[in-house]
């Protein structure tokens, strides 16, 4: 059964409203035909069924207030005009009545409304209620609404009659569900769509305050540490404040670093393209993690990046921060140890793949979400700008990130790049 979550309450309200069209439109037709036609006689069940419909449409209304089991309201609002619209069939003629293609309309609603599905089991049950309805009649088991109903057919032609409701039935459902599948996957890639041109905004709204960042910040905090250096080896200090001034340095180098990589993200300096061995640059990028104590004994690092040989037209520089920043996430996530994949593969003659996984904490919903914004950070003291820089410098490339991650299963992301030049291994 679809969940509540995937049942929208619009989509309640919605099939609400659209029941209540037909039933007016139904009880404007039979009063139209009781003035156009003095001689019929009123059909008193046809306008009670009409007043149950508007009364059970009420009741799902104060339902849908309620907010809970949206999916089981969805479903009993199906079954419940299935087993009104047979009524309305079997009061108006049963097979001889053209009425049931009323079945066709909770047929569309289901699979508007729940899933494609749900459309399908409400055309099953569309055909069964019609066929025992058709059947029962036949055989005497559910009697004539009226004498002049009963229809001298036979048996064949009934099974004709029987099996042509059956396959509209069916035929709709089938529809219903292509249609209602593309719509869904549509949705989807809008809702993707306006969370990319999101991100998009906010990088650009990045780049024009970095200007006045560089100058506001910058000089000032080079005057600073400057200053304190100075001092520091001109004053004779206590250990307590050698100490202080050591924390001062430090914070100082912490915020000049994160204002540079900031620069760097959104006023990126003209770059020289040239041919360079990714796989080299990756080697390099984890010898240097290494070397300065960031990659801790407990992380084993695997993958064929030692091993294979890409050739591929860009600028060294950037891809050190691609792999550099890549490579950082993936040591955050795993403060205790784990390990550490790189990759390289040509798929085909017109892509490079670069392959970087960890067995580290995973990535929530919201860290998903926000992935690639710029200040938004999964780990505690991180910046939230590497993987804003990343994506800078792929979407320069024409690149595609793709990145997938569980809570507590790790995460493996997958830069895809279009061969620039003569790529080759």
């Amino acid at each position: 059964m679809r969940t509540d979550r995937a049942v929208e309450r619009k989509d309640i309200v919605t099939y609400i409203l659209f029941r209540l069209v037909i039933l007016t439109s139904l009880l404007v037709s039979a009063i139209v035909i009781q003035l156009a036609t003095p001689d019929t006689l009123p059909v008193l069940p046809f306008y009670y069924i009409i007043l149950g419909g508007y009364g059970a449409s009420a009741l799902f209304f104060l339902a849908h207030l309620w907010g809970r089991g949206r999916a089981a309201l969805a479903y009993a609002q199906v079954v419940f005009d299935l087993l009104l619209i047979t009524a309305l069939v079997h009061i108006s003629g049963g097979v001889g009545s053209s009425t049931y293609f009323l079945y066709l309309f909770p047929i569309i609603a289901a699979s508007l409304v729940i899933s494609g599905r749900a459309g399908f089991l409400a055309a099953s049950l569309s055909a069964i209620l019609f066929g025992a309805l058709v059947d029962g009649t036949y055989f005497g088991l559910i009697p004539y609404f009226r004498p002049e109903h009963v229809v001298e057919t036979s048996l064949g032609s009934l099974l004709v009659t029987i099996f042509i409701a059956w396959a509209v039935f069916f035929v709709i459902a089938s529809l219903m569900n292509y249609l209602t599948a593309s719509l869904r996957k549509t949705r989807q890639a809008l809702k993707a769509a306006e969370r990319e041109l999101l991100v998009r905004e906010r990088l650009s709204e990045a780049g024009r305050v970095s200007a006045s960042l560089a100058h506001e910040i910058r000089n000032p905090l080079a005057a600073i540490s400057g200053s304190v250096q100075v001092l520091k080896k001109e004053l004779p200090l206590d250990p307590e404040q050698r100490r202080l001034m050591d924390i001062v340095l430090k914070e100082s180098l912490r915020v000049s670093q994160s204002l540079e990589q900031f620069l760097d993200f959104a006023l990126p300096a003209k770059q020289v393209f040239s041919v360079i061995n990714l796989p080299e640059i990756m080697d390099e990028t984890l010898r240097i993690l290494k070397a300065g104590g960031v990659m801790n004994g407990k992380v084993e690092v695997a993958g064929n990046f030692r091993d294979a040989s890409i050739s591929f037209l860009g600028n060294a520089g950037q891809f050190k921060q691609v792999f550099w920043n890549l490579v950082k996430n993936s040591l955050a996530a795993m403060p205790d140890g784990g390990r550490l994949t790189v990759d390289f593969e040509l798929p085909n003659r017109k892509e490079v793949r670069v392959r970087v996984a960890d067995t580290g904490r995973g990535l929530s919903d919201e860290d998903k979400e926000h992935l690639f914004e710029p200040f938004y950070s999964g780990f505690e003291n991180g910046r939230g700008l590497g993987l804003a820089v990343v994506r800078r410098i792929v979407d320069d490339y024409d690149g595609r990130i793709e990145v997938r991650s569980e809570p507590g299963r790790g995460t493996e992301v997958l830069i895809t790049l279009p061969a620039r030049g003569s790529a080759s291994a």
